[in-house]
Order: structure tokens, then C-alpha cells, then sequence
């Protein structure tokens, strides 16, 4: 992750520095500093509005069904996060809104 942001609040940037996510067939997971915080199934659909919703079954959002949206331009990712349950339509956050925007850059194989 190179940049995130929560209700219109930037993330401390060691954090974004120190979290990864990686989609496999298997499902997703979340890594903080090296451990799994986060993982699930994910479904994607690309078009027409490139919606991606996520099946938290272990970790911080086990039991929780995450509808987002997302952007892959060359080796960037953008995911807009509906904490809240609700499809998000834009790539941006505010104050009071439960959304979670993040900007990840693919690894290095």
C-alpha cells in the first residue's frame, strides 16, 4: 500500500507502508507488518463499473460482506472500500462516511 485514507483522514504513512493485500484464487488476504490481519473470498466484477465485494472469514472484518469499487492502472490498484455495506460511486472519501480508499503498487516478483 502506498497511500490510504478513512473518513477523510489520511493514514499515518508507516502504516500504509507496513500493510499489503494480495488476491489469489484462493481468496484475499491482509498483511500488517508480515502477519495476516485480514482474509476472505472476493468476487469481481469488471465491468461495467469494475465492482469488487469482498467476504471477510478471518480477521478484522470476518462475517462482513465489503462492496467497493476499484482502478488498476499499470502497476497501480485503487480500491474504494463501503465499510458501511453500501456500493461506493466514487473514489473519494469525507467525514462521517464509512469508506476506506487505498492505493496499493504491485509487487516486485
Amino acid at each position: 500500500m502506498i497511500r490510504a485514507e478513512y473518513a477523510g483522514e489520511e493514514a499515518p504513512e508507516t502504516v500504509a507502508r507496513r500493510t499489503t493485500v494480495e488476491f489469489s484464487e484462493e481468496g484475499y488476504r491482509v498483511r500488517f507488518s508480515g502477519q495476516i490481519v485480514d482474509e476472505g473470498t472476493f468476487e469481481i466484477n469488471p465491468a461495467p463499473a469494475k465492482n469488487l465485494v469482498l467476504v471477510g472469514t478471518a480477521g478484522t472484518n470476518e462475517g462482513r460482506t465489503i462492496r467497493s469499487i476499484y482502478q488498476l492502472v499499470g502497476d497501480r490498484l485503487r480500491i474504494c472500500y463501503g465499510m458501511d455495506g453500501l456500493q461506493p460511486l466514487d473514489f473519494t472519501t469525507r467525514r462521517g462516511q464509512k469508506r476506506y480508499l487505498a492505493t496499493y503498487r504491485r509487487a516486485s516478483p
